[in-house]
């Protein structure tokens, strides 16, 4: 160690101990100064606001149809809900209820709301999921439309006629019911099976005879071209009920995630009942659609959803066996093997 004192030429005078020392302990006073400094300005730095802890998610399928639920996801109701239960909510829209039951049956989404004909294609086609809520019954809110200037004046008229509908939706189990009612079969008529887009441009071009469409298309062909309903689901005829589905192990595994869905969307509707046209002006826009259309399709729903009960089990077992008598759906299906009872 003593060499580093001794003196060399080219590098000027010795350098004494003490002297070392003090650059030493200037030094290390440096060091603990830039630590200590880096350490205050970490702490001034703006902390992003932390999120609520979330131990799961609740995937919601839906339509822009599925006008309660557009309301819920713009007004973000059900997000407080499930917040105190450490769940968020994710929003997935698919185009149609087919679709949608798809996306349930490969765990794309955990619960979804759809009418009653796609839950009976899918449970016969082997999907996985169950029933656990339905909204009341809407038998306004599907219809067999005919042009303000038509000569059809009953159900009965339709013999021989082109009908547009969507095949195998809730509105072909209407058609089948009301030429029942009327003496008539589905083979009395010529089915124009026509999505909804299409079904309308038939019917204002008069290339068929009747349309049969469920709101919010029926409001809107009534309200733009002053679209006559020769019949509905009144009468006993149909009930046009909408249910909520689930994957079986979501909706067993959490019950406070359902009960808090059932909650909202109880609130949510009492809330869109009483205010129509408040309501109709929020979804509108984002259904694309005029809001006095809106507004008159809601007229026509009832939104209080309840859990399954045997008799509205009953009523859509009527309907997957009419499906399988017409050979719409390729075997029989037991209705109540997709239904969980007791929920919420």
């Amino acid at each position: 160690m003593s060499e580093l004192f001794q003196h060399h030429p080219e590098a000027g005078a010795p350098v004494e101990p003490t002297r070392l020392s003090r650059l030493k302990r200037w030094a290390i006073g440096l060091l603990v100064f830039v630590i200590a400094a880096f350490g205050l300005a970490l702490l001034l730095l703006p902390v992003p606001e932390a999120k609520a802890q979330t131990k799961g998610e609740l995937r919601i399928g839906y339509q822009k149809s599925a006008s309660l639920f557009v309301l819920q996801k713009a007004q973000g109701t059900l997000e407080k809900k499930l917040a105190p239960l450490g769940f968020g909510v994710k929003w997935v829209e698919f185009p149609a209820g087919p679709q949608l039951l798809e996306g349930l049956n490969v765990g794309a989404v955990d619960v979804g709301y759809v009418g009653e004909a796609p839950p009976i294609f899918a449970q016969a086609a082997g999907a996985q999921f169950v029933y656990f809520g339905v909204d009341p019954a809407a038998p306004r809110a599907e219809a067999i439309l005919v042009t303000k200037d038509s000569p059809i004046k009953s159900v009965a008229d339709l013999k021989g006629k082109k009908v547009a509908l969507n095949k195998g939706s809730n509105v072909h189990y209407l058609l089948v019911k009301q030429l029942e009612k009327h003496g008539l079969k589905i083979t009395d008529i010529t089915p124009v099976y026509l999505a909804p887009a299409d079904g309308r441009a038939a019917f204002e071009s008069k290339n068929v005879d009747a349309w049969v469409i469920w709101d919010p298309f029926q409001a809107a062909a009534e309200k733009a071209t002053g679209a006559r309903v020769l019949a509905d689901g009144t009468g006993g005829v149909v009930n046009n009920y909408q249910y909520y589905l689930g994957a079986r192990p979501f909706v067993s595994k959490n019950p406070k995630v359902i009960e808090a869905l059932f909650a909202d969307s109880v609130e949510q509707g009492i809330w869109l009942k009483k205010n129509l046209r408040q309501a109709a002006e929020l979804i509108a826009p984002l259904q694309g659609l005029p809001v006095d259309v809106v507004e008159l399709a809601l007229q026509r729903y009832e939104f209080n959803v309840k859990p399954i009960t045997p008799a509205v089990a009953a009523d859509q077992q009527k309907i997957a066996d009419t499906f399988f008598e017409l050979k719409l759906i390729p075997r029989a299906i037991k209705v109540n093997e997709a239904v969980v009872v007791g929920q919420p």
